[in-house]
């Protein structure tokens, strides 16, 4: 118990303070990494630069973007920019529903530009409601004009994909079922893919595309990551039902949202309850009992209570989320962005920014590597743009929502310690701006030896209660062996 005090003291301290600590010093040291999480596994096939394109056809070079996501249209929207680019963007459903949350941050509706009818709801009040019932309200310090915007993935995604086909792409209503990959190391042979092309149609024609690059952002069971043999990675399993409840009851959800934690909704994560257009969105998820997702989704349903109650399902959703970082995120010219990738954190669950970002960065590595489409990027180009930048960038925010995870999602005492901590107006804040600027925040010595305190006592507090709600044993050493 003590040590993994401790070890939670440590995490905040990273938290709140530097989050670089946790982190391998310098990017050279990323690769000694075992678990896959932060570093891609690195190649010593083929050339260190970029080669000079070459096609016998005499064509533009060509960029397959497969998926239509977030991380997909981010990546193909800059690359249509690229005159000297042919941009292709592969999607099996142009209205498709991926099950979500639907969160995201401030700083994305300006990044990226959202406009205000792309968002349903803007969140300024969170309720953190512990295994015991404690609720405690967080958002007070939020500002005026700060708020976490809830959007439906079907408008999300439609929006920028149509951006990106404004500016040039060229969107195949089609399923990627193979990809010829040349041997490592060769920097002129094309990718041929192979799809079935559905042009609005219920039965696919088969067809094939050849291309010089391929940017995977086809979700956690990408077939370009197959394909690639990027590894394998464990996964969550999130079911989330969509909610009709009535105006009065809607009223509470004007500009809330709810996260619980308890075992009985989650062993590993939590349950919530966010407020969309017209219904809210209601779920949970979990890594290491993915069988008993849906007696984990009736206990949500059972603790948001009244305030749901006689809602009408609309939709029933269920999707599996990356748990960490591919083990290979390049290979030779091919290229994994957003769930492909591995991009969802953990603690927050949070993956919407993280793919667009990486697709957007994905794709400007490429077009400045490429030289006005004279050069063809290799994989060490890759790696030290775009792997680099990113892990640079994003890998404290991984690292430090890891180790809260690890600490504060599993058992009951763990997780009201951790609802007691966001009773803290220093932790709302340090939480607030990172989240909505995706910066790590802080760096009050004070507060943090005050938190730092408070955490310790919490925990040793609530490992020594008996009231609370025992833990519930559960075994399923076949299923939790499987990878995707």
């Amino acid at each position: 118990m003590f040590s993994r005090t401790l070890l939670a003291a440590a995490a905040l301290a990273g938290l709140v303070a530097d989050a670089e600590a946790f982190m391998p010093a310098g990017s050279a040291a990323l690769p000694k990494l075992s678990s896959g999480r932060i570093n891609a596994r690195t190649s010593t096939v083929g050339p260190l630069m970029a080669v000079p394109f070459k096609n016998a056809e005499g064509r533009k070079m060509r960029v397959a973007v497969v998926g239509g996501g977030p991380s997909g249209a981010c990546a193909a929207e800059v690359l249509a920019q690229e005159s000297s680019i042919d941009t292709y963007i592969f999607e099996r459903k142009m209205d498709n529903i991926k099950p979500c949350g639907g969160a995201i941050p401030l700083c994305m509706i300006d990044e990226f530009k959202i406009p205000t009818d792309v968002i349903d709801r803007k969140v300024r009040k969170m309720l953190m409601i512990s295994p015991t019932g404690k609720e405690v309200p967080i958002g007070q310090t939020l500002a005026d004009d700060e708020y976490i915007g809830m959007v439906r993935r079907e408008i999300l995604d439609g929006f920028l994909r149509n951006r990106a086909i404004e500016y040039g792409a060229e969107a195949i209503n089609g399923l990627v079922t193979k990809i010829d990959i040349p041997k490592d190391g060769d920097m002129e042979t094309p990718y041929k893919i192979y799809y079935s092309n559905y042009n609005g149609k219920k039965v696919g024609t088969p067809e094939t595309l050849e291309v010089d690059m391929i940017v995977g952002g086809d979700g956690a069971n990408s077939r370009v990551a197959k394909e690639m043999d990027s590894g394998e990675y464990n996964y969550a399993i999130a079911f989330q039902e969509r909610i009709k409840i009535s105006d009065e009851q809607m009223s509470f959800y004007e500009e809330l949202a709810e996260m619980y934690v308890g075992d009985d909704v989650s062993p590993d994560f939590y349950g919530w309850v966010f407020p969309k257009y017209d219904h809210v969105g209601v779920g949970t998820g979990t890594v290491i009992n993915r069988p008993a997702i849906k007696q984990y989704q009736n206990a949500i349903r059972e603790r948001a209570g009244a305030k749901i109650e006689g809602g009408k399902i609309i939709k029933i959703e269920a999707h599996p989320i990356p748990e960490h970082m591919r083990p290979r995120r390049v290979n030779n010219r091919a290229l994994l962005v957003g769930d492909a990738a591995g991009y969802v954190t953990k603690c927050s669950g949070e993956g919407i920014y993280f793919a667009a970002k990486s697709g957007r960065m994905a794709a400007e590595a490429i077009v400045s590597l490429s030289k006005k489409g004279s050069m063809v990027p290799t994989q060490s180009d890759i790696e030290k743009t775009y792997i680099r930048d990113f892990d640079k960038a994003y890998g404290p925010t991984y690292t430090v929502l890891d180790i809260l995870q690890q600490l504060f999602y599993t058992n009951n005492p763990a997780r009201e310690s951790f609802v007691e901590m966001c009773e803290s107006e220093y932790v709302q804040q340090v939480t607030f701006d990172s989240y909505l600027y995706k910066k790590v925040q802080g760096n009050d010595p004070v507060s943090d030896i005050k938190l730092l305190v408070n955490t310790v006592s919490s925990l040793v507090k609530n490992n020594l209660r008996k009231d609370l709600p025992k833990d519930q044993k559960f075994y399923n050493p076949v299923e939790s062996l499987q990878r995707l």
